[in-house]
C-alpha cells in the first residue's frame, strides 16, 4: 500500500466521521428539544434548542469535511480541473460554515471575541440541558439562556 492510498483512505474516513457527526448531532438535537418540551419550557425554547444544536452539528460536520477535502489534495492528481473542483467544494463548505456561524451567533466570525467550534457549541447545549434537568428535578425554576441571537437592535451591516 503506497502513501497515496493511505491518504485516500484517511480522507474517506474523515468524510465518514463528518457525516456521522451530523447524524449524531441531529439525534442529540432532537433529544434535547424533546427534553425541553418535556420540562414544559415551551415550544419556542424547544425550537431554539433544536435549531441551535442542529446547526452546531452541521457546523462540526462541515469542519470535518473540509479537513477531508484538504487531505484529498494530497492524493489528487495535479491537474488544474481537479484542483478547481476541489477548491470550489472547499469554498462552498467554508461559506456554508460561516453563514451557519453568523446565524447562530449573530456576529461575523472575525468579530466575535472567542472562537467557538461546532463541537463546543454542542457540548454547551448538552450542559445547559443537564443543568435544566437538575433544576427541574430539585424543583427550582431555571431561567434558560436564549440560544438564538436577538438581532432586533443590531447595528451591523
Amino acid at each position: 500500500m503506497d502513501i497515496e492510498e493511505v491518504f485516500a483512505n484517511v480522507a474517506v474516513a474523515f468524510e465518514a466521521i463528518g457525516a456521522f457527526a451530523m447524524v449524531v448531532g441531529f439525534v442529540i438535537a432532537v433529544v434535547l428539544s424533546a427534553r425541553s418540551l418535556n420540562r414544559k419550557e415551551g415550544g419556542a425554547q424547544a425550537f431554539s434548542v433544536l435549531r441551535s444544536t442542529l446547526a452546531s452539528a452541521i457546523l462540526l460536520g462541515l469542519e470535518i469535511l473540509v479537513a477531508a477535502d484538504l487531505l484529498r489534495t494530497i492524493t489528487s492528481k495535479p491537474s488544474v480541473e481537479d484542483a478547481l473542483i476541489l477548491g470550489l467544494i472547499v469554498v462552498i463548505r467554508t461559506v456554508l460554515s460561516m453563514s451557519i456561524q453568523i446565524e447562530l451567533e449573530g456576529v461575523l466570525p472575525w468579530r466575535r471575541a472567542m472562537l467557538t467550534s461546532g463541537g463546543q457549541m454542542i457540548a454547551e447545549a448538552v450542559s445547559r440541558d443537564v443543568a435544566a434537568s437538575k433544576n427541574t428535578a430539585s424543583g427550582t425554576v431555571a431561567v434558560s439562556k436564549n440560544t438564538a441571537p436577538d438581532n432586533s437592535a443590531s447595528t451591523q451591516p
